[in-house]
């Protein structure tokens, strides 16, 4: 429902008062579908303009959260602050196990799932499925973005981000703004009658120069400051597919550059997946005037994520010792430093060893079978007869974690 504004353009009803909602704008449709492959109700629908989103500028808006979402904000991000410092402290290196945990639970919430397994051989080229290769980019993207960057969101990091995220998928698009009307539901060659209408592309740059500004802000909570950025780039929608994936690694981001995260990566996305219909219904009443129900969407999310996290550190750290206590190698052994690489890439080739660990093919084939013989890894043959090493246990606990993730609350 919305009322008309002098422009021409019509504003979506601002339920809340405390935050700018959309406006919609007419714009006419070029069909590139022949008339007679089209009923009589089509064609004289696309004769008619379809509406637009029209997203306001919130570069200086006024960040007004209710008192119960402030509550929640505030309780959220010290626990956010208390797991960045508890995972940095510990032997294993649990940042890049949450850096893959959220990478594929945020391609999971687009439906891309994989299994643990699966994703560590992507990650490495060994005989990788479709829907693994598609998470492996988006590790690539998250890792971009913590590596270099990572602190702030602008231009050419989102373009990067992209980049890293579609380059094997579809390359013609990837790292580039759309050049075309996208939208989401209704028919899949016009955008009459869908469900949400993103802004025109000739709006891009003044919309996505807007959303850079406002994640400059020090004044927004960070968490809320977060799962706004967050929500203004999925209501722009700046690419033609990776959207969702792309938006999450800038709420990452926008974490790291206001200094809630410092180290690590909080798997939000693992919270969001517990009921992503919920997470849908917050960016539609975001796109209406309501910015608490995102904020507070994200801020639970990410209690869900360290409880999560701290769980599978817990699983691993469990492991680990089990480990010191079943392998039989020398103290200066390079299998010691193979065993802690197992939580981060528990799918191993030879060659894999020899470039992380700095040794020779029979170097690294020696040390792998000393953790074969001491029950840490075992040995596997792709179709394609190449060879290669898991460690059973890292995946499972991998694979609960994606379980509980997906459990709805």
């Amino acid at each position: 429902m919305g009322v008309p504004d002098g422009d021409g353009t019509e504003r979506v009803w601002d339920r809340t008062g405390r935050w700018p909602a959309l406006e919609l704008e007419d714009r006419e449709w070029v069909s590139t579908i022949e008339p007679g492959h089209l009923s009589v109700f089509e064609r004289t629908r696309i004769e008619r303009p379809y509406r637009a989103a029209v997203v306001p500028e919130i570069a200086e808006a006024s960040v007004r959260l209710a008192p119960e979402t402030r509550e929640i904000v505030e309780a959220a991000t010290q626990d956010v602050v208390r797991f960045d410092e508890q995972m940095a402290s510990l032997p294993v290196p649990m940042p890049a196990v949450l850096l893959r945990s959220e990478s594929a639970s945020s391609s999971q919430i687009e439906h891309l799932t994989t299994n643990a397994r699966n994703l560590a051989m992507a990650s490495i080229g060994v005989d990788s499925k479709q829907n693994a290769e598609l998470v492996a980019a988006n590790v690539r993207a998250m890792s971009l973005a913590t590596a270099a960057g990572g602190d702030r969101v602008d231009v050419e990091t989102i373009l990067a981000v992209h980049r890293a995220l579609m380059a094997e998928s579809e390359p013609d698009v990837a790292g580039r703004w759309r050049a075309e009307q996208v939208w989401i539901g209704s028919h899949a060659a016009y955008p009459h009658g869908a469900d949400f209408i993103p802004p025109h592309h000739e709006r891009l740059p003044a919309a996505i120069d807007d959303l850079v500004l406002f994640s400059r802000r020090a004044d927004v909570p960070a968490l809320a400051h977060a799962a706004i950025v967050h929500a203004q780039f999925e209501t722009i929608h700046p690419f033609t597919d990776g959207n969702g994936r792309t938006g999450r690694v800038v709420l990452q981001s926008v974490l790291r550059g206001r200094g809630v995260i410092r180290a690590t990566t909080v798997p939000i996305s693992a919270g969001l997946l517990r009921d992503p219909d919920r997470y849908f219904r917050a960016l539609t009443a975001y796109r209406d005037g309501d910015v608490d129900r995102i904020v507070a969407d994200v801020s639970e999310a990410a209690l869900s994520a360290t409880a999560g996290g701290r769980s599978l550190a817990a699983a691993i750290g469990e492991i680990r010792e089990r480990w010191r206590e079943q392998i039989r190698a020398r103290s200066n052994s390079s299998a010691w430093l193979l065993s802690d690489a197992l939580f981060a890439q528990p799918v191993v080739t030879a060659e894999h060893v020899a470039r992380v660990l700095g040794l020779s093919d029979r170097g690294a084939r020696n040390t792998i079978d000393v953790l074969v013989r001491d029950g840490i890894l075992t040995a596997a043959t792709t179709a394609q007869r190449m060879r290669y090493w898991q460690a059973p246990e890292v995946l499972a606990a991998m694979d609960e974690f994606s379980r509980r993730s997906g459990r709805r609350a």
